[in-house]
This record gives structure tokens, C-alpha cells and sequence, in this order.
């Protein structure tokens, strides 16, 4: 008798634990879909207002959403925080942090978003873009020679990619390499024949 009222039980508690997965599911489906609509309409608080409603802190992918939304309202210490609940539940997710570096750098947070790039990096150590972003880091900086380390890799990983040799060039520059920097902004410019940035270079090396 005992062991029939645990069976039974049991069987209960599966039926009911799949209604309330059933349930929650649905709830946080017809969320998305409310916040995309919204979002499409430029109603970012409203979507973000509407995922919260179905909010789940273990939810990996309403924290991620949240984040964003909350960025495209502006709101970017609001959008830090979800990004950051998101890269914790998924340590290694690349989006999550990726994500993250939109409010870091909107609030002037430079430091911080370079570690993020380095953690970034740790993962997928090849990533052009957040090897790019770096490099315009440290050239806005001042810091040629750390920027040169980065472009010079996005450049041997995308030799024709037109932003990667216009960067790398007016690194070259900066750093009075200007014969380096001539056959870098010719280069971009067989990419890209109309390239401004490449043209200025050019020119300036005149």
C-alpha cells in the first residue's frame, strides 16, 4: 500500500511539474513575441516592461534581451546589469559579452571594457572583431604600439578587409612608418576604390 500511494505520488508530481514547465513556457514565448513587437515599433522600455513580467533571474535568454532592449532605451546602467546576469549564467558565452561591451563603452567605461575584450579573447582568441575594437581603443588612446599588435592581427586574419588595412595604415602612420602605411592604404583602397579614410592617408602622404 505504501509503495502504490509513492507511485502514485510520483506519477502526480511528474504530470504536474510538466503542466507548470508547459505554462511557463507558453508565458515566456507570448513575452518574446509581445517585446519583439514592440521593439519593432521602437517601444524599447515597453519590451523590455513586457519581458520582465515573465522575468526569470536563471533565464539566460530574458536577461540577454532585457539587456538589449534596455540599451536601445538608453537606459545603460539598467542594460549593464541584465548583460551581466546573462554573462554569469553563461561564463562563456561570446554574444553575452559582446552585448555587455554596448552599455560599457556608451557610459565612457573604457577600462572595464577592455578587460571584457581580453576575457573575450581568453575564449576565442582569433575574434577579429573584438580584436579590431581593441585596436581602436588603444589607437583613440595613443597607444600606437599596443594598437599595431591588434590591427597587424586582424590583418594577417582578413588581408583584405578595408577597415582592418585602413587602421593598421594610419597606425603605421602615427608611428612615422609611412612607407608601411602607403602600400597598407593602397591596399584598402583596391577593397574599396572610393574609401575616405584611405584617400586622406594617401593624400597626406603626398
Amino acid at each position: 500500500m505504501e509503495l502504490l500511494r509513492k507511485i502514485i505520488f510520483s506519477i502526480l508530481y511528474i504530470l504536474i511539474s510538466q503542466v507548470n514547465f508547459a505554462q511557463d513556457f507558453t508565458k515566456k514565448k507570448e513575452a518574446f513575441q509581445k517585446s519583439y513587437t514592440e521593439e519593432a515599433a521602437g517601444e524599447y522600455l515597453a519590451a523590455a516592461n513586457s519581458l520582465k513580467a515573465a522575468y526569470d533571474e536563471k533565464s539566460y535568454e530574458i536577461n540577454l534581451r532585457i539587456g538589449w532592449l534596455n540599451y536601445l532605451a538608453g537606459n545603460h546602467t539598467e542594460s549593464k546589469t541584465y548583460y551581466t546576469k546573462a554573462v554569469s549564467l553563461m561564463p562563456y558565452s561570446v554574444e553575452a559579452k559582446l552585448g555587455l561591451a554596448y552599455p560599457l563603452a556608451a557610459m565612457g567605461n573604457m577600462n572595464e571594457l577592455i578587460a571584457l575584450y581580453e576575457k573575450t579573447l581568453e575564449i576565442v582568441p582569433n575574434y577579429s572583431i573584438v580584436l579590431y575594437r581593441l585596436g581602436l581603443i588603444y589607437y583613440e588612446r595613443g597607444d600606437y604600439d599596443t594598437a599595431l599588435k591588434y590591427f597587424d592581427k586582424v590583418v594577417n586574419l582578413w588581408p583584405f578587409d578595408y577597415d582592418g588595412l585602413t587602421m593598421l595604415g594610419w597606425t603605421y602612420f602615427k608611428l612615422n612608418n609611412m612607407r608601411e602605411a602607403k602600400v597598407l592604404f593602397q591596399k584598402a583602397l583596391l577593397h574599396t576604390p572610393d574609401g575616405k579614410s584611405a584617400i586622406e592617408g594617401l593624400d597626406l602622404l603626398k
